[in-house]
């Protein structure tokens, strides 16, 4: 089960509220299935329905978390109108598989984020656990 630093919880959810009305993104990276490094990524469509992770910066980061020993562990990505669940373009697009995708939807003026595993043209909810101290 993924567990995320709660500093970088608290990062991905700044990240969502400061792109807002557009989707954020990024990618969390570590090992043994815990957080290590966040990188935020620029959404190089400024879009409120779509996102595209700038190619420099994701590449950036990918080198670094080769660099590092670190695995990619998720990517996020916002849906500010919601679904709270992957969307057809999501699955359709979705690229690494055995990675998570988290995404953060507004529910009820509070941003939360939902986990999924992305196989084969479909998904299911997987569980996560933010760890409150380090």
């Amino acid at each position: 089960m993924l567990t995320i630093k709660k500093v970088h919880w608290q990062a991905m959810r700044q990240d969502v509220i400061d792109k807002n009305p557009e989707e954020a993104c990024g990618i969390l990276a570590g090992w043994n299935a815990k957080s290590q490094m966040l990188y935020i990524v620029t959404n190089e469509l400024h879009s409120p329905i779509r996102f595209r992770m700038s190619p420099e910066e994701q590449l950036a980061a990918l080198m670094d978390i080769d660099e590092c020993g670190f695995e990619m562990l998720a990517i996020y990505h916002s849906h500010p109108a919601g679904p709270a669940r992957p969307s057809p373009t999501d699955v359709a697009e979705f690229a690494y598989p055995g990675v998570l995708y988290l995404i953060w939807v507004n529910v009820s003026g509070l941003w939360d984020c939902f986990g999924y595993e992305i196989e084969n043209g479909s998904f299911r909810p997987v569980r996560f656990n933010v760890l409150e101290s380090e």
